[in-house]
This record gives C-alpha cells, structure tokens and sequence, in this order.
C-alpha cells in the first residue's frame, strides 16, 4: 500500500521559514517524479513545485520561485519544500504528489498525501 506522508507545517510569522516533509512508503521512490501542490480555503488546488525522478531537475510556480526550494533524498524515501520569506498568502494546506515516469505538473497524479496545514501571520 502506497502512503505519502507530510509533515512540519504549522503557524509562522510573515518573513519566517518553515520546512516541510513527505515521506513515501510501498513505492519504488526513485522512479516518482514528486511535486508540492498547495490549497487556500476557497480556492483551487494550484501546483507549488516538482522535482523529476532522474535529474533531480526542479520546476516552481512563478508565486513561490525564489523563496522555495524542494529537494529529495532517495534514500530515505523523502522530498522535502524549503519554504522562506514566507508570506500571509502562503497560507494553505500543502500536499505532496507522486508520480511515476512522468513530471509532476497537474493534478492528475498517482498518489497524494493528506495535507500539512501552514499558517502565516501578518
């Protein structure tokens, strides 16, 4: 059984850092694409970052480019997002995503983990 698991939001002021973790389990890690979706209360899922399975290349959305950074570690089975300057419309619940062979880069993905809520204060 497949499970992705995400872990380390919580509440931090505007200008704050905070890193979050996804940890795979049940898959061949190395050959899923994984990529970080976040989702604000009323609004749409949207794509936050990727990173490929084979290069490591990574793909961000222009609203968090700069600021946040994602990275694997095969070994352990994790992707983490390095979040920085955060800001008070970064606020929403994040996802992690896997997907096989392919780039993460919509929501048609093989597997979603449950969510992290991260909050950011004025």
């Amino acid at each position: 059984q497949v499970q992705l698991a995400e872990s380390g939001g919580g509440l931090v002021q505007a200008g704050g850092s905070l890193r979050l973790t996804c940890a795979g389990s049940g898959l061949t890690f190395s050959t899923y694409s994984m990529g970080w979706f976040r989702q604000a209360p009323g609004k749409e899922r949207e794509f936050v970052g990727s990173i490929s399975w084979s290069s490591g290349r990574t793909n961000y959305a222009d609203s968090v480019k700069g600021r946040f950074t994602i990275s694997r570690d095969n070994a352990k089975n994790t992707v983490y997002l390095q979040m920085n300057s955060l800001k008070p419309e970064d606020t929403a619940v994040y996802y992690c995503a896997a997907k096989r062979w392919k780039p993460v880069v919509l929501l048609d993905n093989d597997y979603w983990g449950q969510g992290t809520q991260v909050t950011v204060s004025s």
